[in-house]
């Protein structure tokens, strides 16, 4: 009976599952599911606003500016200090062969006393760490003829003042090596600010590029309209100063006494060369509109904001440095409505961003990455101060 009981089947027991169940646990699932997403999802910042976009934008071309003006410092410290390094190391070639000529006259010397039998006190003075310290001593000193005197002298300047050049070209190398370190820093700067200013463009959409696009113009149109109200305040004042001019020449005629007009002992010369230069100027900006802004270029095919008004200034034959924040110290200090063709206005704060005054409000400048050289009002930003440079 057990044998049989051992091949008897066993019966499996078959445990239905409630379609409610299985329906819960799935949905259960899905939930958590969707959660963990939601979770997942929930630090993203929400997208910003065309309006935040745009001032984000202006701020990072903004930034970038200032980085230029960075780069175009260290890059004129680059340039001066290789400059400084390439004399140095000529300076010191040539006091390195002086010192070799002094060497080989004290060599002569120590030969001249090897072949008298008298070696030690010469070869010992050759080769020693500090000659004139060894010959500070009386009894090498009384047999020292005036002219070996003399070579020892010339021996030991020759060596301190090699030791100076080669100190100077040490540290002016290490300049140059930091100077260079902040020219790759600044670029790399200019970079990452510009690719952000892309990067936060391309997400817009069309519409919202559209909007962009409008908003620009609105603050375009304001700009122009405070240049409008400067170019009439600018010519009633000429209107002003003609009359008065005129006036003058009428007292001077009726007094008969009085100099011809043009022929007063005011600054009518200096006056005349100031606006010839500024001719020039203006001449060179104009014909420099539609090429394209590049950061850390001076022309002739592009340029940055300092660099056009660099380039500008030079053909009237004044030297400006490279920087906005060099060129704002050059010249007169000029208030904004007293503003004359040629001079050059300073935008923002931390001085980024200069252009060329044209009249009538306007100015020719290099706006930034992506625009050529243009006319524009020089209320599209917010203006720093001005000079006039000659």
């Amino acid at each position: 009976m057990s044998a049989l009981a051992s091949h008897r089947k066993t019966r499996s027991r078959t445990v239905k599952t409630s379609p409610a169940v299985g329906f819960t646990t799935a949905a259960l699932a899905s939930v958590t599911l969707l959660s963990t997403q939601s979770a997942n999802a929930a630090p993203s910042d929400p997208k910003p606003s065309v309006e935040e976009v745009q001032k984000k934008v202006d701020d990072l071309y903004r930034q970038a500016g200032t980085e230029t003006q960075k780069y175009n410092q260290a890059k004129e410290a680059t340039k001066e200090k290789r400059q400084q390094v390439g004399k140095l190391l000529d300076e010191n070639a040539q006091r390195t062969e002086k010192l070799n000529e002094s060497r080989q006259v004290l060599g002569n010397y120590a030969a001249a006393q090897y072949r008298s039998g008298a070696v030690a006190p010469t070869a010992a003075l050759l080769f020693a760490d500090s000659p004139q310290q060894y010959f500070d001593q009386t009894q090498l000193m009384d047999r020292m003829t005036d002219r070996q005197r003399d070579v020892i002298a010339d021996y030991e300047t020759q060596r301190a003042a090699a030791a100076k050049q080669r100190a100077a070209a040490t540290e002016s190398l290490e300049s140059l090596t930091r100077s260079q370190r902040a020219l790759r820093t600044s670029k790399q700067d200019v970079q990452a600010k510009l690719a952000e200013a892309r990067d936060l463009l391309s997400r817009l959409t069309a519409e919202e590029k559209a909007r962009l696009a409008a908003i620009e113009r609105k603050k375009a149109e304001e700009a122009r309209r405070k240049a409008e109200q400067k170019a009439e305040q600018e010519a009633k004042a000429e209107a002003e100063r003609q009359r008065q001019r005129q006036e003058k020449e009428r007292e001077q005629n009726q007094g008969g006494t009085g100099t011809a007009p043009g022929t007063g002992t005011g600054s009518g010369s200096s006056d005349g060369t100031s606006t010839a230069k500024a001719a020039k100027v203006l001449d060179f900006a104009r014909a420099q509109i539609g090429k394209p802004y590049v950061w850390g270029a001076a022309g002739p095919s592009s340029y940055d904001c300092s660099g056009l008004t660099q380039a500008a200034w030079k053909t009237a034959g004044v030297s400006l440095p490279r920087t906005t924040w060099d060129q704002v110290k050059t010249g007169k200090q000029i208030g904004t409505k007293d503003l004359l063709p040629g001079d050059l206005v300073f935008f923002y704060d931390d001085i980024s961003h200069v252009g060329i005054y044209i009249g009538d409000g306007k100015m020719i400048h290099a706006p930034k990455p992506g625009a050529n050289v243009r006319e524009e009002s020089i209320f599209s930003m917010p203006i720093h101060g001005s000079v006039r440079p000659a």
